[in-house]
């Protein structure tokens, strides 16, 4: 089903305006996340949990 051009310009408008609304507090967490300490080993241990538990599971099979 084809969208009438109407919708795609109301469509595109409406992104805009989403961007230019959310844009200072992206840029914000994106400032903050430079500053935040790297905390790598935290989100990697759940991680390869999850790869050895999906592994385990294959070779359960």
């Amino acid at each position: 089903m084809q969208m009438a051009m109407w919708e795609s310009v109301l469509l595109g408008v409406m992104a805009l305006g989403l961007i230019f609304w959310m844009g200072p507090g992206i840029k914000a967490t994106l400032q903050r996340s430079k500053e935040a300490p790297k905390d790598w080993l935290g989100a990697l241990v759940p991680i390869g949990g999850v790869v050895l538990f999906v592994i385990f599971l294959i070779m359960m099979v």
